[in-house]
């Protein structure tokens, strides 16, 4: 949930009344939040605290020190004369008036948003340039549909897709957003949860012919393996679906590579076992050059999020893009998901 890109252009009553809590209330020391700008510059680092998760978290998001973070909290308590957080050596939560405050809050700068881009024109007039990171597998195939419809939607914005499989540092390479495959490390970028991607356990009819008939899924430690380090390098939990049951396998693969295509290629060639993107090997296991391994056993899904640097504001063309890949990602992994449920 990221503010002024999850919630609708209104400023409910609740907001305004936020707003002209801020602009009454006279602290009893001077102090700089003083102006429009630092009021609201308050309210989104409160709300930047509260979905970081913390002080330190919120800082690295905002491209500013913990110190600063804390006193702009500080402020906006003394200004609204409430406690909005209780904070200990290991946790933080939301008072009561601090999960009211949120609520409004989010609101409240939903609203202040939406009336900047209106002054601006951006709103209805979304133009310029967007630089994009996609991953291979999916820059090629799954999300070229969607592109097309929203380049269809703004014709007066262009694209430029860039397609990598390991994230890269967005300053240094001018980059404007990025789908981003497995769990986000980086605590300083802004990640919306796209969709989970199913992953399923193959390997070709060739390379099982030479081994006697599998019972369980620990004897696939004995077997060659093939693996992509982003997600696992030397080893896999996988849990029974109905049971519970885990199995962890430990291996030393014989091929490793950062393209799951090349991977998907080997595993073909029978080089290995593979745990790969259920959408991916749809096809392969269909026309019988692959074979799903213990349909019953699975490994984790992998996340998908697109990621962004933070920023006060953001421009029509990104919020625009953001919401195309929003309603685009379910509906790519969707007829995966559909087909592991047959």
């Amino acid at each position: 949930m990221q503010f002024g890109l999850d919630r609708g252009a209104v400023v409910v009553a609740g907001s305004v009344e936020l707003l002209y809590a801020l602009r009454m209330t006279k602290p009893t020391t001077p102090s700089p939040a003083t102006s429009a700008s630092d009021r609201i510059e308050l309210i989104q680092t409160f709300v930047r605290i509260v979905q970081a998760g913390s002080l330190s978290a919120a800082a690295a998001q905002m491209g500013t020190t913990q110190p600063t973070i804390s006193r702009r909290l500080q402020l906006l308590e003394k200004s609204l004369g409430l406690r909005l957080l209780q904070r200990s050596t290991h946790a933080m939560k939301l008072t009561e008036d601090g999960e009211l405050c949120y609520e409004r809050a989010l609101d409240l700068l939903a609203g202040w948003e939406s009336f900047e881009l209106d002054l601006r024109g951006a709103a209805s007039k979304a133009a310029g340039s967007l630089r994009v990171f996609v991953p291979h597998v999916f820059g090629q195939e799954k999300l070229i549909a969607p592109l097309a419809e929203f380049m269809r939607r703004h014709p007066g914005i262009t694209v430029e897709w860039l397609l990598h499989d390991r994230a890269s540092d967005f300053i240094e390479h001018g980059i404007d957003c990025a789908i981003h495959v497995g769990e986000v490390q980086n605590p300083s970028v802004v990640a919306i949860h796209l969709a989970e991607v199913p992953r399923v356990l193959i390997a070709a009819p060739s390379l099982l012919a030479q081994y006697p008939p599998l019972q369980h899924p620990r004897e696939l430690a004995a077997l060659p393996w093939l693996a992509i380090p982003q997600f696992y390098r030397r080893q896999i939990r996988l849990t029974h679906r109905v049971s519970g049951e885990v199995c962890e396998l430990n291996f030393q693969p014989r091929l490793t590579s950062d393209s799951l295509f090349a991977l998907s290629n080997a595993a073909q060639e029978g080089l290995g076992i593979l745990v790969g993107s259920a959408w991916l090997m749809q096809g392969h296991l269909t026309n019988g050059r692959l074979i799903e391994l213990f349909p019953g056993w699975e490994a984790s899904a992998l996340p998908v999020s697109i990621i962004y640097p933070y920023a006060r504001f953001y421009p029509a063309r990104l919020r625009h893009f953001i919401e195309t890949m929003r309603e685009a990602m379910p509906a790519a992994v969707g007829s995966a998901m559909r087909w592991l449920a047959r």
